[in-house]
């Protein structure tokens, strides 16, 4: 089967859901991907915040093949040593206490939904409003698709389920109004990615908390995108003094292998008991693994040092392009390796234009250009990716 055979059976047979680039990738070696015709991309939307130790990162190949040859899954009816290493590190990492490890980011959202849900009701039958944020996105399920305060992603599906109210994101007087004794919940991203990279004030996480706790609320915080060592911390909250109740992550978790996970407070998991949840293939030992070695790799690695250092350099040369295309670029904002490119213009045809240039970055909100290299990446690969975006600029707005 060639390329184009390849494009036209995913034509005819898969649900057509997804906006295709016209290109077969077949292989990947760092920060680089390869296509059929043996063209060379440097990735710098790793799979959407996924890749962070990049392509066919050796020590992560050797680990899945290794546990591969031992047990893949015997379901969580069942001790394994993968999973209980995993969820003893991230307790460490996040200061929480309990973990339930899950197969996505939308199935991580839904369980701390559910959990959230079954915490209000031991206060009142009643407490179990959640609130979230315009422009947020928490994942594709019914219920996380109703919490992702986008009306573009609820036509269609309803009727939606009912508990869930919207506020503008980074407004405190807002939130202060929203939350009362019926609110579970509040669900906020530290930084919201799929809405433009958009970046709250320094204290909008923590005074979010006391709003939440004054109410007796809980605060869960959607780390799903941002987590895993991406912004300069293992977790972005941690750039705060916010103690979320329950965080979510998944995407760079694995390092490309599916899988998910939400950890709770001791007094708020409490409000699960045997039965109440469940996932069959959730935090199998192959997957397991595969997260042991991401975290392995990002402490041996420095990734959030890295993530840090080479943010900061992106995020500078990003600005002089900014300020070389001053009516093209209306602002550069991010944290570590999570960085948005605000645009006077749509952003799709410089994507394209990138894109047969050798350089993968994609748009999301319309006119952000979104960076989520992997953590790995150095400056010379930094330098790549703007040169190329230069050009594309010069060729299209100069």
């Amino acid at each position: 089967m060639d390329a184009k055979q390849v494009m036209d059976t995913d034509k005819q047979h898969y649900m057509p859901v997804f906006a295709r680039y016209p290109l077969v990738l077949t292989h990947g070696e760092g920060p680089y991907v390869y296509d059929a015709n043996g063209k060379k991309y440097l990735d710098f939307l790793a799979g959407i915040a996924v890749n962070i130790v990049g392509h066919a990162n050796a020590k992560l190949v050797a680990a899945i093949s290794e546990q591969a040859g031992k047990l893949i899954h015997v379901s969580n009816l069942y001790h394994t040593f993968p999973q209980t290493k995993l969820v003893k590190s991230l307790v460490d990492l996040s200061g929480l206490d309990r973990v339930f490890l899950a197969n996505s980011g939308a199935e991580a959202n839904e369980g701390a939904i559910k959990l959230a849900r079954k915490y209000g009701k031991t206060l009142s039958a009643d407490r179990i409003e959640i609130i979230t944020a315009e422009n947020c996105f928490h994942g594709r399920t019914l219920a996380t698709l109703t919490a992702t305060a986008q009306p573009k992603y609820h036509h269609g599906y309803e009727p939606l389920p009912q508990g869930f109210k919207y506020i503008p994101y980074n407004d405190l007087s807002a939130l202060d109004k929203a939350v009362t004794d019926k609110t579970c919940a509040v669900l906020l991203e530290p930084i919201q990615g799929e809405g433009g990279v958009n970046i709250p004030d320094a204290d909008y996480l923590e005074k979010a908390q006391q709003i939440c706790h004054s109410r007796g609320a809980l605060l869960i915080l959607d780390e799903i995108q941002t987590g895993m060592a991406r912004t300069g911390k293992m977790f972005a909250f941690q750039h705060t003094k916010a103690k979320p109740d329950i965080i979510t992550m998944a995407k760079a978790l694995g390092g490309g292998v599916p899988i998910g996970a939400f950890l709770a407070t001791e007094k708020v998991a409490a409000a699960f008991a045997q039965g109440d949840h469940g996932t069959t293939f959730g935090g199998n030992a192959l997957a397991a693994a595969a997260a042991n070695t991401i975290l392995e790799i990002i402490a041996e690695e420095h990734l959030m040092d890295n993530a840090q250092t080479i943010g900061e350099y992106m995020a500078k040369m990003l600005s002089e392009l900014k300020v070389k295309y001053p009516e093209t670029i209306a602002v550069v904002r991010g944290q570590g390796l999570i960085i948005g490119m605000q645009l006077n213009v749509p952003g799709k045809e410089i994507v394209n234009a990138c894109l047969e240039q050798g350089v993968i970055i994609n748009c999301t909100a319309g006119n952000v250009l979104r960076f989520v290299p992997p953590l790995n990446i150095s400056k010379t690969h930094v330098d790549e990716v703007v040169a190329v975006l230069d050009g594309v600029l010069k060729k299209l707005y100069k």
